[in-house]
């Protein structure tokens, strides 16, 4: 007779299914491929407890009971990992199992919801799983300002697995989430921060800035955090997470000058391009497509990703810029790309749409950089590309400069097989620039003609002539490199070039390009300045060509020193009997004349003496230039003084009190021109000009000293002190107390910090100074007490003063000393050179720093105090020095002897301080152990090279007993050797010398 099985109560049935979720839980934690399969099984529990229902209030309302027994459950469970330090994976799957059945309830509650006619739950959306979420999430927020580190870290994690799936969540929650998540943000761990930003970007997708008018939004959070967090890992991940609009594309890109390499590489190899296309139309373009940045923006992407330091992000960035190809002709509207039928055609044109979005008549060479990119990772573009006689035909700027930069890439890579097969005859470009500059000319005189038209037309004309200008200017630089075996074609271009730089009508900007040409197809440099000068003859005495019967008769009968008579020549007339109408035409003359003068003098390298003909120009042009008022001829012609002096070692001696004297009351563009004037002549004519009795070195260094200090135009300043560490670098000043502390002083001012060249100038001055030899390693740690303590004295003036200028930190002036004194970076740059000069490197230079800092902490004799944020910065420097693994005696016990001082004669108060130095002070005593062994300092004190040292230790008085301070003794397996060592020789010093400067070379017995 079979046996009545019995029917479990509804308690056993609930503690079953309770049971079976820490069952579900054990599987998830073992392997992610379970998990799809534990999601449906948990939510057949939830779904089952789910029904467990008690009326309450007189059947008025249900209380959930097998809901709320499955939340507590799962809660209970949860908990367990929360406490769980990062890295246990079982625990982290566990987590993405927690997100994971998030969106997996969720989904199936909005299913089983739609499935269901009759529906029992509440009319506003209100589900079993819709509840669980909520209560789920407002108990991870209770963890979220947990003081274990660990249940933040776990609970952050959790709710960044969950935040996509939560579904539709009460205001007041979705307020509470955001002001935990934002206050996370800032948490002191970076995991934490890690996960914040995390959920906080996916949260900013869907936010609306105008429902957060009175308070910080999360966009503003993110762009914080991008920009300040300290930690590069949080900064990556707010990167790769943070929505790319408007709003926040500029602090993206300001990522590309990020100090973390992987940061950078980030930008253009994830976020970049990521985002040129929309994720859901590929047809449609995104925010970072080429063509809906702007031109400062795409300049800036070029220029810092190509111009990297670091390989992989250029890699990257030329990835980048070969992918705008791709993607360049797609269109904001939904339409139908025309593809041309021939692939080549097709590529020419992808290249000369890219190129028509940068504005190539810049100076800069981003254009150029990108182009040259993408011929070295895009060859098939560069193989491609072919010049026929139609595209000569149809010139435009994008073309123009596409042939010039394939010309100039076939050079640098001597490929004249390429070239020689690609480019047409020095004849045709000959004529091709001569249509173009006859088209120019004819538009200017139109554009004379033609007074009374609107702006908009004004406007047309002004890109035509500039677009015309560009062409031109191209087609010059292409003629520098082509081949000129020719003979017919080299006296083409030549007597084209020539008559268009005595042509008034040439534009200021064409007559570089024209000098180079020039300076290509003369005979040699002598040629080439015999030219341009008469150039600069025939253009002045045009002036008064219209005036030649005005000249007396007797002019036309002078003749010349060989008795032949010369051509009737027209005599120019003083100024004052010029009409305003010659005046001013003489002005535009004198002024073009000048530019070209300066061209020419850029160009050349022989000495003035070799060229005499310059003699007359320097007299007749450049010198009543420099005379007159008009800041515009003072500019140029002290400009072209400043050449010839460079290749004129006399004018040079006769002009430089000249370039001093006008500094002073010369406005700020003339400044900067006489600044770098000077320097060149300083670096050039060194040993004449310092020899000088009036304008010797000493002179001229507190000259340009005096005039760092004084200057407040940031870009004379910026200047004078790239001119300045130029000197230094080349060994010209050496003075330490003069030059390096003014430098330095001036690098960490705070009223230079809006000053970014000057910034960036000496950043890399002092980077290359200190790693280029030991001599100047040895001149860094020589003033780094002296800036410290002008730095402490200058934020105590600032903090008496209320000023709201920022002082550097004395934590960001000890952590550069310590890079520039950095021994190691000194041996990499010497090896990087491939000189032999490791032994001269000295590795113990930065534990002569540490005994600076203690003969510092001892304070004696000090007329700024010390506070004690700036002696923790100190006492935490010992630990960031270099300890080289071999030390002399001498050196070593001199360190001991001078910790042991401190210790007992003047103990450090603070409790940081106290730490730090402890722990210098075992490593040192660990380290050196056996030097240290048997040491005495009775029997230390008979070397004389130590006379100074213990001199010094002599004059410090120790504190009275009253004075001493208890501090705490070190744990448990610590020693204290100094106190016994000191205790038995310190009753007969006296005496209080200034610390030595030099090194001895005994060693104890």
């Amino acid at each position: 007779m079979p046996v009545r099985t019995q029917q479990p109560t509804p308690e056993t049935a609930r503690a079953q299914l309770l049971s079976s979720i820490s069952y579900i839980f054990d599987q998830a934690q073992a392997s992610t491929s379970n998990h799809r399969k534990n999601y449906v099984a948990l939510y057949k529990v939830q779904t089952e407890l789910a029904q467990y229902t008690e009326e309450v209030r007189g059947g008025k309302a249900i209380k959930l009971i097998g809901e709320r027994k499955f939340q507590d459950e799962f809660k209970c469970l949860l908990l367990r990992v929360l406490s769980i330090k990062k890295g246990v994976a079982s625990a982290d799957r566990i987590l993405k199992f927690v997100g994971g059945y998030t969106r997996f309830a969720n989904e199936k509650g909005v299913e089983d919801k739609t499935a269901e006619d009759d529906d029992t739950d509440d009319d506003d959306g209100n589900t079993t799983s819709s509840r669980f979420t909520a209560s789920l999430l407002m108990f991870l927020l209770d963890a979220f300002p947990a003081k274990d580190k660990n249940a933040r870290y776990r609970s952050l994690y959790t709710v960044a697995e969950m935040i996509s799936h939560l579904g539709e969540i009460d205001e007041d929650q979705y307020n509470a989430l955001r002001a935990a998540l934002m206050e996370r943000a800032t948490d002191k761990e970076p995991n934490v921060r890690h996960h914040a930003v995390t959920s906080l970007a996916k949260l900013a997708a869907s936010e609306d800035p105008t429902e957060f008018d009175d308070g910080e939004s999360i966009l503003d959070v993110l762009i914080e955090t991008m920009a300040y967090d300290p930690s590069p890992e949080v900064r990556r991940t707010t990167l790769m997470t943070i929505p790319v609009n408007d709003r926040t594309l500029s602090a993206v890109l300001d990522r590309t000058r990020d100090t973390d390499n992987s940061i950078r590489k980030t930008v253009y190899a994830s976020v970049l391009e990521k985002n040129m296309m929309d994720e859901k139309d590929k047809k449609v373009m995104g925010r970072t497509h080429p063509r809906t940045l702007t031109i400062e923006q795409r300049e800036l992407i070029v220029r810092n990703g190509l111009g990297d330091r670091d390989p992989a992000v250029r890699a990257a960035a030329a990835s980048l810029i070969a992918s705008w190809i791709d993607v360049i002709d797609v269109k904001i509207e939904e339409q139908d790309v025309k593809i041309e039928d021939n692939t080549k055609e097709k590529l020419e044109s992808e290249v000369l749409s890219l190129l028509g979005l940068f504005y190539l008549g810049s100076e800069g060479t981003v254009a150029v950089d990108a182009l040259l990119s993408i011929f070295v990772t895009r060859v098939d573009i560069f193989n491609d590309i072919e010049f026929d006689d139609q595209y000569w035909a149809n010139l435009t700027p994008e073309k123009a400069f596409l042939a010039r930069v394939f010309v100039d890439h076939c050079k640098s890579t001597n490929d004249e097989v390429r070239l020689e097969a690609t480019l047409p005859v020095v004849t045709s470009i000959a004529f091709r620039i001569q249509e173009a500059y006859n088209t120019l000319v004819d538009d200017l005189v139109d554009q004379e003609m033609t007074e009374n038209v609107n702006e908009a037309e004004r406007d047309r004309r002004g890109d035509e002539r500039e677009a015309r200008e560009l062409i031109i200017s191209e087609l010059l630089k292409l003629a520098v490199n082509l081949d000129y075996s020719d003979e017919i074609g080299r006296r083409k271009t030549f007597q084209l070039v020539r008559n268009m730089l005595r042509a008034e009508a040439l534009p200021e900007a064409l007559m570089a390009p024209c000098l180079d040409v020039l300076r290509e197809l003369s005979s040699s440099e002598r040629d080439l300045i015999r030219l341009v000068v008469e150039t600069v003859q025939e253009l002045r005495d045009s002036v008064i060509g219209d005036d030649e019967e005005e000249v007396p008769k007797e002019a036309d009968a002078e003749k010349s020193f060989d008795g032949t008579v010369d051509e009737p020549r027209p005599v120019r007339p003083s100024v004052e009997n010029m009409s305003p109408e010659q005046k001013a035409r003489l002005d535009v003359v004198d002024l073009r004349c000048l530019s070209m003068c300066i061209g020419m003098l850029e160009r050349v390298n022989s000495t003035f003496e070799e060229n005499i003909t310059l003699d007359g120009v320097l007299r007749g042009l450049i010198i009543p230039s420099v005379q007159r008022k008009d800041d515009a001829f003072r500019e140029r012609g002290l400009k072209s003084l400043g050449l010839c002096c460079l290749i004129a070692r006399r004018l040079a001696v006769q002009f430089v009190s000249l370039f001093m004297s006008h500094i002073a009351t010369s406005p700020p563009g003339i400044r900067v021109t006489l600044v770098h004037s000077l320097v060149d002549i300083f670096m050039v004519h060194e040993n004449v000009i310092f020899r000088d009795q009036v304008n010797n070195l000493e002179t001229i260094t507190k000259f340009l000293l005096t005039q760092i200090m004084e200057e407040q135009d940031p870009k004379v300043k910026a200047a004078l002190c790239e001119g300045t560490s130029k000197l230094v670098l080349s060994g010209l000043i050496t003075d330490v107390d003069v030059g390096h502390k003014i430098l330095l002083k001036t690098y960490i001012s705070p009223l230079t910090a809006g000053n970014q060249e000057l910034r960036q100038c000496l950043t890399f001055f002092f980077q290359i100074y200190s790693h280029s030899s030991p001599a100047n390693q040895a001149r860094m740690r020589e003033i780094f007490i002296l800036i410290f303590l002008d730095i402490c004295e200058d934020r105590k003036k600032a903090k008496e003063s209320d000023e709201d200028s920022e002082v550097i930190s004395s934590a960001q002036v000890a952590a550069m000393f310590v890079d520039w004194t950095d021994p190691l970076q000194l041996s990499k740059a010497i090896n990087a050179r491939g000189t032999q000069n490791e032994k001269s490197v000295d590795e113990c230079i930065q534990l002569d720093i540490a005994e600076d800092i203690l003969k510092l902490l001892f304070e004696k004799d000090l007329k700024v105090e010390i506070e004690k944020e700036d002696k923790r910065v100190l006492c935490q420097l010992f630990n960031k020095l270099h300890i080289p693994d071999t030390v002399d005696d001498y050196r070593i016990r001199s360190l001991k002897l001078l910790m042991d001082n401190l210790r007992t004669r003047r103990p450090l108060r603070d409790s940081v301080c106290n730490t730090a130095f402890t722990k210098f002070e075992a490593t040192i005593t660990k380290k050196f152990e056996k030097q240290l062994e048997h040491f005495s300092e009775e029997e230390f004190r008979k070397f004389e090279e130590l006379n100074e040292l213990f001199m010094f230790l002599d004059s410090i008085i120790p504190l009275d007993d009253d004075e001493l301070i208890d501090i705490d003794i070190p744990k448990k397996g610590r020693k204290r050797r100094s106190e016994s060592i000191i205790s038995t020789t310190t009753e007969s010093r006296s005496g209080s010398p200034a610390p030595r400067t030099s090194k001895g070379k005994s060693k104890a017995k």
